[in-house]
């Protein structure tokens, strides 16, 4: 079963066009040549490259974090999710070891926008938590995670913020080799898993570069440090009084359906001349991964005499759940080009776009495939970065966003739908020195619509949304060194065709999924404060931010009646979870500092810590669900160009601000070290590590999961990663 790609409308088409053409059209005449950077250079860790060119981490108003070089290679895992977990203001959705989607402040799903490099990843993981980002972190050079005014630049979907992977696939530098080539290995104790991933490039003369990349994972199902059931579930499967189920109380030590195996090649093609670039890729990308199942545990019955409401909000389903494998498949082309306008008001002009075609199969544990999900996609934009002219800079834009998605089978949850995105966009910032000012505004037009469907009872329909958002900050410089700054966001985002049109069971996370199609736009108010402060050896920066949400989206579990009502259906097989719409709050804060304790010749003893906090409520229902609690992280790092010895301390406090339906989360503490070796000389991207991660084998569960309480993180983990790069 294939998707009919939908027709775009005529401005759409000229748009792309446009997009297209520019570019290539404007290298024929470049204008004066422009040094180019030298091959092996690559940005520093606090310079940002995602938004406007070259932007130091003193500079940015919003919350950033950027996680390259030798950083990458401790902390990287097979999602971008797990990768990024241990960053201020960052966590994790976590549904078993190989889906796991970065939750940015809390919020997660539509409201956190994942990149490749500027563009989507046109998969469908914005869909449910089961479904895996199809973006390697294997690819990555760098990964930014990029929150406040920049984040309007790539939708007004991304009040959450967005994180950028650079993966650099597409080259925009000449190799000084004949043959560039790098390469990473990895083996994990944990599930036993091997990672293998290289890359190529060389000099064809004349401008042009070729690459090729490719990469492979494979792992078991993941060791977790101790019972898979939380002790509430584990005491309710031994008083079922049904064997079978009382068995599930002393499952312990492997998360069942949790390994994995995943392949990737990509090649790519570019010209890179005096006055820009312009390249095209390839890639195919093959996923297969288990999902971790909520397993089955009946509720005990209610006897007569017991206390009254007791147990209530910790409800659990006996539905039946076979183990179920999703396989992924995308092919993807890539487009980048720049052209350096280096004129008086232009400085360069860039263009980036993608279209892949995207399918997963979810596959039953006898092997048949039982729901089978289409996704087409293409997205452009096209950015014109302004010369720096007496301090001011900035950056305007149009964006294009199409996505044709389709879901049969036996448990299809949506109609067929199509949705299309208009944007414009600019981001302007003046420097005054001491003060600085930054302003941003997007304009976006949404139309979503689905056809009909007779299996779902769902008609045709189609909604159009304008949505308008717009941001206003200032730093000033309070000392040498330090800057206080404020910005303020006015957001909004059009629903999304889940929100609007789910209406049947998913297996991928046993839940019976209802939207609402008569859905307004979300809309927020957002107030961010910061102090930023570095010098000698030391740097500190401060984030505290507020928001306020008109018609705020979320899902939370419901009585099955409300599905039924709904539906006209006489029973379901899962728990009902229905998209309702409130206004919501949510206010926090990020804090990190490092300082460098001491220094021995070339050798110093550097110290870190961060802390991160997130509350929000929904008006009328409470606490929102799946909100991570209260964390903070210390580490101390001895090393030099040769060797690195870093030991590091984690610690989530437990989250017991829930709502209705969910239950609460334990504390835990996870310690971790690693020894860094780089023997060549001067070349940072030879290195061999050795980690042990969760040392002391704690069970952990992220509040933030859906399957905390069924599929804890994995336990005492033992890494080797080999890099080398030459």
């Amino acid at each position: 079963m294939t998707i009919a790609a939908r027709r775009p409308s005529p401005v759409l088409l000229a748009s792309a066009a446009a997009i297209l053409v520019a570019p290539a059209a404007a290298l024929a005449q470049a204008p004066a040549p422009q040094p180019t950077p030298a091959y092996h250079d690559r940005p520093a860790s606090d310079i940002i490259v995602t938004a406007l060119v070259n932007r130091s981490l003193e500079d940015a108003l919003g919350g950033v974090s950027v996680v390259a070089g030798d950083q990458l290679a401790r902390e990287l895992r097979g999602t971008i999710g797990e990768t990024l977990s241990r960053q201020p203001g960052v966590s994790a959705t976590s549904f078993g070891p190989n889906a796991s989607r970065p939750v940015l402040r809390g919020l997660q799903g539509e409201r956190v926008r994942v990149l490749t490099d500027g563009i989507g990843s046109f998969d469908v993981s914005n869909t449910s938590v089961d479904h895996a980002v199809a973006i390697n972190p294997l690819t990555a050079e760098r990964i930014e995670v990029v929150r406040g005014p920049a984040a309007l630049l790539y939708g007004s979907s991304a009040i959450g913020g967005v994180v950028n992977v650079v993966d650099a696939r597409i080259p925009h530098k000449i190799p000084d080799e004949a043959v560039h080539v790098e390469g990473i290995a990895t083996y994990g104790s944990a599930a036993d898993e091997r990672t293998l991933s290289g890359k190529a490039e060389a000099p064809l003369g004349g401008g042009f570069v070729a690459h090729v990349d490719g990469s492979w994972s494979k792992s078991n199902n993941l060791r977790t440090g101790g019972f898979i059931l939380t002790p509430a579930l584990r005491a309710k499967a031994l008083a079922s009084g049904d064997p079978d189920i009382a068995e599930l109380a002393t499952l312990k030590g492997k998360l069942p359906n949790s390994a994995a195996e995943s392949w990737e090649v990509a090649g790519a093609l570019a010209y890179i001349g005096t006055g820009g670039d312009i390249g095209f890729s390839v890639n195919h990308i093959d996923n297969k991964y288990g999902v971790p199942a909520r397993l089955e545990v009946e509720e005990e019955e209610h006897h007569e005499g017991e206390e009254e409401g007791e147990g209530e909000g910790e409800e659990e389903h006996g539905h039946g759940h076979e183990n179920i494998t999703l396989a992924i498949r995308q092919t993807r082309a890539d487009l980048r080009a720049e052209l350096h306008a280096d004129g008086a008001f232009v400085d360069r002009i860039r263009l980036r776009a993608g279209y892949a075609d995207y399918t997963h199969a979810e596959i039953e544990e006898d092997g048949t495939v039982g729901t089978r999900f289409f996704a087409k996609g293409m997205e452009g934009r096209a950015e014109l970065v302004q010369t720096k002219r007496d301090g001011w800079d900035g950056v305007s834009g149009v964006q294009i966003f199409t996505r044709d998605f389709y879901v049969v089978g036996e448990e299809k949850f949506l109609p067929k739908n199509s949705t299309t995105q208009f944007g414009l966009f600019t981001l302007q910032s003046l420097d005054m020195g001491k003060l600085r000012i930054e302003g941003g505004a997007r304009f976006e037009h949404a139309r979503v619509s689905a056809a009909e469907d007779a299996d779902l009872g769902v008609l045709a329909q189609q909604r159009s949304f304008d949505a308008l958002s717009f941001s206003a900050g200032a730093s000033l410089e309070a000392a040498p060194g330090w800057r206080l700054g404020v910005n303020a966001v006015r957001s909004e985002r059009a629903p999304a065709a889940e929100e609007l049109f789910a209406r049947g069971p998913h297996a991928g996370t046993q839940a019976f999924e209802l939207g609402n199609p008569a859905f307004g736009k979300e809309k927020s108010w957002g107030v961010e404060g910061s102090v930023k402060g570095a010098g000698a050896g030391y740097a500190v920066a401060l984030n505290a931010y507020h928001n306020w949400f008109d018609g705020y989206i979320y899902d939370a579990e419901v009585d099955e009646s409300v599905c039924l009502a709904e539906t006209g259906l006489s029973e379901i097989e899962f728990p009902c979870f229905a998209y309702s719409q409130a206004n919501a709050r949510t206010y926090g804060f990020e804090a990190e500092a490092s300082v460098t304790a001491a220094r021995w010749g070339e050798t110093a003893l550097n110290l870190d810590a961060s802390a991160d906090y997130v509350r929000a409520t929904i008006k009328g229902a409470g606490p929102a669900p799946r909100i991570p609690p209260l964390r903070v992280m210390g580490g101390a790092e001895l090393g030099n160009d040769v060797w690195t010895v870093r030991a590091e301390a984690e610690h989530s406090f437990a989250q017991k601000r829930v709502n209705a339906r969910e239950t609460e989360t334990g504390a835990f503490t996870l310690v971790n070290a690693s020894v860094t070796w780089r023997p060549v000389p001067n070349n940072r991207a030879t290195s061999v590590t050795l980690s042990a991660n969760n040392i002391f084998d704690v069970t952990a569960r992220r509040h933030a999961s859906y399957l905390k309480d069924y599929a804890p993180l994995g336990g005492r983990d033992v890494r080797v990663t080999a890099r080398v790069g030459f």
